[in-house]
């Protein structure tokens, strides 16, 4: 259950996740007062950030790792003022946002994307429900690094091909292929991402350029992308089941 005050469940979170875990993570030696943690909620295998706030409005937020701009939907926009806007971490931390308007069709009231995080870095931990935004970058220890020159992407291995393939926090799916005019359906394919082999896993065939990798394989990962250095870390969670 979250506490009423968004800032305290994120700080709470961050605490108790940190009193429980015994296990070293990549970002361990993270100097004080250079990360900012939010809490986030997974609905319909989603990414929402409930203590985020544009111009101190709450609202559905996603994150999308992938989306090269932040998205606001039309309908949460006709309240906003200008055209810059402020994207609130928490109580000490804004960004600045210039967001497009787009109409979401329900999905949320925004997709943060990789413009809010100006060249830093952030941290999905899937297990203790944290996004951390790193202002020093990624802490490369005890990770698989890719590097990348666009959006964010890893290589995934699929049926023995290794192929890149985007790192797409906005997909509930598992993987996404290019259908390359194939009808768009589902099939059984073998995958494996960062020395993990998933056995048969089933996939998408969509209209993509590039195959897109989607939190049902992601969440099996802690995952740091470094938007400066266009780096991608991996790390598999042993305390999260296959």
């Amino acid at each position: 259950m979250y506490s009423k005050n968004p800032w305290q469940a994120t700080s709470a979170a961050a605490l108790l996740f940190a009193a429980a875990c015994s296990i070293a993570l990549p970002w361990r030696n993270e100097p004080i007062g250079q990360e900012v943690n939010l809490a986030f909620v997974i609905k319909n295998n989603l990414l929402y950030l409930p203590s985020a706030m544009v111009d101190g409005r709450p609202g559905q937020f996603l994150f999308g790792s992938a989306e090269p701009r932040t998205v606001l939907d039309a309908k949460f926009a006709q309240g906003l003022d200008g055209t810059l806007h402020s994207l609130q971490l928490s109580e000490r931390q804004s960004l600045r946002l210039t967001p497009m308007v787009v109409d979401l069709r329900g999905v949320g009231d925004g997709i943060i994307g990789a413009d809010v995080w100006s060249g830093h870095a952030v941290t999905i931990d899937y297990r203790a429900g944290l996004l951390t935004y790193q202002k020093e970058g990624i802490h490369p220890d005890l990770m698989t690094l890719f590097n990348y020159a666009d959006v964010p992407m890893i290589n995934v291995i699929v049926d023995g091909r290794s192929t890149p393939a985007v790192v797409d926090t906005a997909s509930p799916d598992t993987l996404v292929l290019p259908r390359a005019g194939s009808p768009a359906a589902r099939r059984a394919a073998r995958v494996q991402i960062a020395g993990t082999d998933f056995g048969t896993v089933d996939v998408q065939l969509g209209d993509v350029s590039a195959p897109r990798v989607g939190n049902r394989l992601l969440s099996r990962f802690l995952i740091s992308i470094d938007y400066g250095r266009r780096q991608v870390g991996l790390w598999r969670d042993p305390r999260i089941a296959l």
